[in-house]
């Protein structure tokens, strides 16, 4: 078995892609095909997370170009994780799109640009150039364009107008501090760029380079401010789209945050200054947003903002516990944003309704089903010991070492408002009597489908939900795996070695 192995992610969801687009009009086959096309995306994932696990970080010579000449994929334990939490995700959502999203916008081809969504997150997880990284960020933003557009309804339209234009403005800016960096350095290589960033004598070029990484990765990661095109957007595609936008989107910004402020700005005391503002900023921001929000949806947004800086901070403390924290929360996160925008889709297709005004009397109606996504929810808060609980440890651990009192502070703040608007939603949602309001008559509802489609709306929610009770009560073996990706990411002579070959 050959290190090639770590690009078959590429090629499955590129192959399926295409084929896919010779069946654009039948519906009913894409929906088949697509997720088995997932599920054996899934099947390579875990084979390549297993691999590499065993065997040790990976890379390939696209053409047998030696580093730092060729473009190189590198395949080490955080990269293979993120592919697999992918894969995860991907599977999921595809199942539950199939029900969720309606005939006329799948004839649009929607799963075959789901499909390159994947292959571009997947991308953007292996590539060891940073040029690549920006190649790869490009087929994210013009897949997740057409998906969140699909349909042509003008909140829709608006709401992808927004995200284009502001990530594509943070493409601008990538591309600058491409060219800046590279007029440094003088090479694209990540790992290469590590060695030779050490010796530029120009360090306020350096800096201003990093800040531009920043910006740019930062509005794709919604930290504050930059955050503002997300509440705009996510909430009017198809819920099983903002499902896979909101678990992964945001998540490839930090992933790119993480990678170059490891193993190219790493330990830099202005940044990490700088970084752990923002995070601190983005927390309030995220959690002040999501408590005075009736929608479902975007009480989740906010959410998403305000978690982001948990993750942000952690990074900018620069500890092995800070990183083994935010690399557990990014596992969980990915998991659970997930999962709660599959939630609001199945709330809606039972109410009518994300709207926590006009919603109630849920779990006196569906029990099961309720208390399926207590966990989920529950979860999110922290409690103990699902799968938010164990992160929090780690990064409150970590913030009060380095004696950052003021991020703790923000640990906790973020942490009471989770607890806050969750149980508000549950009350509002689930323990309160369904107020009395004239529901549109023009729609199916959860009770008037097949047993077989009921199934695959709830399906891909359990399986998630498996996923988040795994997390949570095998944390043992997520701090392990954790803590070996902390450890990589700090004491990077391991990924600059298997990438020059030293």
């Amino acid at each position: 078995m050959t290190n090639d192995i770590i690009i078959l992610p590429l090629v499955v969801h590129l192959f399926f892609s295409i084929v896919l687009m010779f069946f654009w009009n039948k519906v009913d086959f894409q929906k088949i095909f697509s997720v088995v096309a997932n599920f054996i995306a899934l099947l390579v994932a875990i084979w390549v997370f297993v691999f590499v696990y065993n065997n040790g970080t990976q890379v390939v010579q696209s053409g047998n170009w030696e580093a730092p000449f060729g473009i190189v994929f590198v395949g080490d334990m955080l990269a293979a994780t993120l592919v697999l939490l992918t894969a995860i995700a991907g599977f999921a959502v595809s199942i539950f799109s199939t029900i969720s999203v309606i005939r006329a916008r799948l004839r649009f081809g929607y799963f075959s640009v789901f499909h390159f969504l994947l292959l571009g997150l997947n991308g953007a997880f292996l590539t060891g150039d940073i040029f690549n990284l920006y190649v790869w960020f490009e087929i994210i933003i013009i897949s997740s364009f057409v998906l969140i557009s699909i349909g042509g309804e003008k909140n829709q339209l608006e709401g992808a107008v927004k995200y284009f234009a502001l990530n594509f403005f943070a493409s601008m800016i990538f591309l600058t501090a491409l060219g800046v960096l590279y007029g440094l350095v003088g090479t694209l290589n990540m790992a290469d760029i590590s060695l030779k960033i050490a010796e530029v004598q120009n360090r306020n070029l350096v800096e201003i380079s990093a800040v531009l990484f920043l910006v740019g990765f930062g509005i794709k990661s919604a930290i504050f401010p930059l955050y503002f095109w997300l509440p705009a957007s996510y909430h009017t595609p198809p819920s099983a789209v903002s499902a896979i936008f909101a678990g992964l989107l945001t998540k490839v910004g930090v992933y790119a945050l993480i990678r170059v402020f490891t193993l190219i700005y790493g330990g830099d005391g202005f940044l990490n200054t700088l970084l752990l503002t923002l995070a601190i900023m983005t927390i309030f921001s995220g959690g002040v947003g999501a408590i005075v929000q009736n929608n479902i949806k975007k009480v989740f947004m906010y959410f998403i903002i305000c978690h982001i800086g948990f993750m942000i901070g952690g990074l900018a403390l620069f500890t092995e516990v800070a990183m083994a924290g935010v690399i557990f929360y990014l596992i969980h996160d990915i998991i659970i944003k997930t999962n709660l925008f599959l939630i609001s889709g199945l709330i809606y297709r039972i109410k009518a309704t994300n709207n926590m005004k006009k919603l109630g009397g849920l779990y006196a109606n569906y029990p099961k089903l309720s208390l399926l996504m207590a966990i989920p929810l529950f979860s999110l808060i922290g409690i103990p010991p699902l799968s938010g609980y164990w992160p929090k440890i780690s990064l409150i651990l970590a913030s009060l070492n380095a004696e950052q009192y003021w991020f703790f502070g923000a640990l906790i703040f973020g942490s009471l408002i989770t607890l806050i608007v969750i149980a508000k939603l549950w009350s509002e949602v689930f323990w309160k009597d369904q107020p009395k309001l004239s529901l549109p008559k023009k729609f199916i509802y959860f009770d008037q489908l097949r047993l077989g489609q009921k199934f695959t709306f709830i399906f891909p929610v359990a399986f998630l939900t498996f996923v988040t009770l795994y997390i949570g009560f095998g944390a043992e073996h997520i701090q392990q795996l954790s803590q070996r990706i902390a450890s990589e990411l700090i004491n990077n002579e391991l990924y600059i070695d298997a990438v020059l070959k030293r």
